[in-house]
């Protein structure tokens, strides 16, 4: 064989060469055509997570459980009764109550007679004072034909002073009578509105034995168990509403320059992969890097230090009937894709509007049910 054929090519290795240098070119300018229309115009982190609402349910009473109608995972609606407290303490409280009520009704009623008794005594020492002072009126003139002696005309003086006297007691005590109940029906007076109070306090007390849902959703960290002794404001349980998440997605400070308030998002859970889509909008930034809100922040000003890049949480809303359709569940994680293309808007929150953002009409008790029932009592007692 001759050594003609072994030979390179330098044509075919010039060309080999030169196609490859195209081909790493084209790859250049491919990949800088794809970071100037798309990489650059978006920012993306895996340092993403599921937030939500952690309802805490806690009692309002004292007492002892005797009932839990909701466990772990469990879905329940709001006003649904989950926790029922024994009962018997709160009754005989509202017993207690009612009949303070009566009792203050009645010494309310007891305060009026009072007036007419004290008017009643004022005119019988009127009476008195008009005896005396016309029995002194007789005795004068006999005085000085000595018919009366010295001494009697003395004793007449000295029962028109304590007649003049009690008299004037009488109308002190009256005129205090009617201060206490002036300007003011049997009904109205503070001591009766006191005990009206008291009395509704007691009434909710007994109403408030049975816990119910504030919220609908899904019960998770349940910490009651039956006969336990629980005070006011004991955690019980918790309640996650399910239809209310959002992504929290943790982006780095270097990443944060473009990012705007109302940009959409693109969010890809990992428990459904790329398969499922969600979409929402850059809802806010918070005011402050994770670090900083830290238990223990870090002291950078100590020691040797190290420079660490930081992360800010950036709050991102979810559509809720893509929600709806793929539920997700507090702390799964998400890969977060934030459309950076529109600039225009702030990087920092609106004010915020004075609209209710969560709330929950549940709690709120029948109080006219209530009233008409201290009424009744109320009446009750001043019936004649």
């Amino acid at each position: 064989m001759s050594t003609e054929n072994n030979a390179p090519n330098p044509k075919k290795r010039r060309a080999v060469l030169l196609g490859i240098t195209v081909l790493f070119v084209i790859a250049g300018l491919a990949y800088a055509a794809y970071y100037v229309l798309v990489l650059s115009k978006r920012v993306q982190t895996d340092n993403a997570y599921v937030g939500g609402n952690l309802v805490n349910v806690t009692s309002q009473v004292s007492g002892s459980v005797i009932e839990i109608r909701a466990d772990e995972t469990q879905l329940v609606q709001a006003g649904t009764e989950i926790i029922r407290l024994d009962p018997s303490d709160a009754q005989v409280a509202l017993a207690q109550a009612e009949a303070r009520l009566g009792t203050v009704v009645r010494q309310a009623r007891q305060s009026y007679t009072n007036v007419q008794q004290f008017d009643a005594a004022v005119a019988q020492r009127k009476v008195a004072l008009k005896t005396a002072e016309d029995d002194l009126a007789r005795r004068l003139p006999l005085a000085a034909s000595q018919i009366v002696s010295g001494e009697d005309i003395a004793h007449a003086r000295q029962n028109v002073q304590e007649a003049r006297a009690a008299l004037d007691v009488a109308q002190q005590q009256a005129a205090a009578a009617r201060v206490a109940v002036a300007g003011v029906q049997p009904q109205q007076l503070p001591a009766v509105q006191a005990a009206k109070a008291d009395y509704l306090s007691a009434w909710l007390a007994a109403r408030r034995n049975a816990i119910v849902a504030p919220v609908t959703g899904y019960v998770a960290k349940r910490n009651v168990q039956v006969g336990q002794r629980i005070a006011p404001g004991t955690a019980l349980l918790t309640i996650v509403p399910l239809n209310q998440l959002w992504v929290d997605a943790n982006f780095k400070e270097s990443e944060l320059r473009d990012i705007r308030v109302g940009q959409p998002v693109t969010i890809e859970s990992d428990i459904y992969g790329s398969d499922v889509k969600y979409h929402g909008r850059v809802e806010g930034l918070s005011a402050g890097t994770g670090s900083a809100f830290s238990l223990l922040p870090a002291q950078n000003a100590s020691g040797n230090w190290i420079k660490v890049v930081q992360r800010v949480p950036v709050r991102i809303s979810l559509d809720p009937k893509e929600l709806q359709a793929h539920p997700l569940r507090v702390g799964l994680s998400a890969t977060v894709d934030v459309d950076i293309t529109n600039k225009q808007g702030s990087a920092l929150g609106t004010v915020s509007q004075p609209s209710i953002k969560y709330e929950t009409n549940v709690l709120n008790q029948p109080l006219q049910e209530a009233q008409a029932a201290t009424d009744a009592i109320v009446a009750r007692n001043m019936a004649k």
